[in-house]
């Protein structure tokens, strides 16, 4: 009884930094731009779809394990429709409990005590978690202020690269920065994955939500196909976050990998939304453009405004995130900035702090959410003139 109830490789990690904003937002009753998840709901008709299918009796019970086959199709014909790539629904489409368990799903399946893994810092914080319980050693490779964006440091990610890398965990559209990596950064990461033989576990799920230019699937470019596995999922794009829907898909080989793992961490999730979903992914082009544009205009309101309060603000090229350097407001310590945040003006955000392994790094920045009501944001600007 004398060794700690919580497994060593879990030490450390403690409640996450959502729970403890989103607490803090209920406490003070304060407008809560920390964790990212929209305050309406996606479209009526796939809500109604959802319905639909709960009332035929469709997903009710436990769906096929690697998901409905209606979704798996859907989800091969989004990958031709958007980015030319040909996916067997049967082999290549695996659907998970949204995109974090597909993360945890995919760690596990692949790595082995002793890998290492490379990740971009700030990173998402299953990442960290999932590497560790995978018995994996995580290797950040930091994104650092370049003008108005975060930039990828090519040479420091090549350096990272030792004989014990397994795989390198990308995630472009990038949260919390909001950098979407170039067609020559993802060509150069393509290159040495090719060169040093290794895997790509890539997590895309804010892919239609880039707002200069276009996404690109590093699983397109030549070499990539056969080592590379992507995350996707339906609650960035279609604002049903908790419907948690997403899918991995990759080789036969890599997908029946995670499988393995995936079936004995949920087995199956969302049968009736699964079916929704499927519906989603057939919206026409105007829906994905009408999501851009609004979140755009979003983005816009919400940096002016925190430009105007007096943050440096990193406008983000995608995702629904904006990142912010509070030095100019004369702070630089972005965990307590946070946390006094609710009292001082009641608005909440996130340090970045809590995504770095690096702490010096990501001390003085803070991440606000821009997928709220435009009246909410409106009030939020106003109220962070306080400042």
């Amino acid at each position: 009884m004398d060794r700690p109830l919580l497994n060593r490789r879990l030490a450390g990690f403690g409640t996450t930094i959502f729970a403890e904003m989103s607490a803090l937002a209920v406490r003070t009753g304060s407008i809560n731009l920390g964790q990212g998840f929209p305050d309406t709901d996606g479209p009526e008709a796939v809500r109604e779809a959802a319905v639909r299918a709960l009332r035929e009796g469709r997903g009710n019970q436990y769906p096929p394990g690697p998901g409905v086959p209606e979704l798996r199709t859907a989800v091969a014909e989004h990958h031709k429709r958007w980015y030319g790539l040909g996916v067997d629904p049967d082999t290549e489409v695996l659907v998970t409990a949204g995109a974090t368990e597909a993360i945890a799903a995919a760690l596990l399946a692949l790595v082995e005590a002793g890998d290492e893994v490379i990740a971009l810092e700030p990173y998402y914080d299953s990442y960290a978690a999932c590497i560790a319980m995978a018995g994996g050693t995580r290797v950040p490779v930091t994104l650092r202020p370049d003008g108005d964006v975060f930039g990828l440091d090519l040479d420091e990610l090549r350096a990272a690269v030792t004989d014990r890398t397994r795989l390198i965990l990308l995630n472009t559209p990038h949260n919390p920065t909001g950098t979407v990596l170039t067609p020559a950064e993802l060509t150069a990461i393509a290159e040495l994955a090719v060169e040093r033989d290794l895997l790509v576990v890539t997590d895309e799920v804010y892919e239609h939500l880039v707002f200069e230019g276009g996404h690109l699937p590093i699983a397109s470019l030549p070499g990539m196909g056969e080592r590379t596995l992507t995350i996707g999922s339906a609650g960035k794009t279609f604002s049903f976050t908790g419907w948690k829907v997403g899918w991995v898909t990759g080789t036969p080989d890599m997908v029946t990998a995670v499988r393995s793992a995936k079936q004995f961490l949920t087995y199956v999730s969302s049968g009736p939304f699964q079916y929704a979903v499927a519906e989603a992914l057939a919206l026409p082009d105007e829906y994905y453009t009408s999501l851009r544009d609004d979140l755009r205009a979003k983005r816009d309101l919400l940096a002016s405004g925190l430009t105007a309060a007096g943050f440096e603000v990193f406008r983000p090229q995608g995702t629904y995130f904006i990142t912010t350097d509070i030095r100019p407001l004369g702070h630089k310590d972005g965990l307590e900035f946070c946390r006094s945040l609710p009292e001082r003006c009641g608005v909440v955000a996130v340090p970045n702090v809590v995504f770095y392994d690096h702490a010096e790094a990501g001390s003085p920045f803070v991440r606000f959410a821009f997928c709220k009501k435009t009246d909410v944001l409106d009030e939020a600007v106003s109220r962070l003139k306080r400042l």
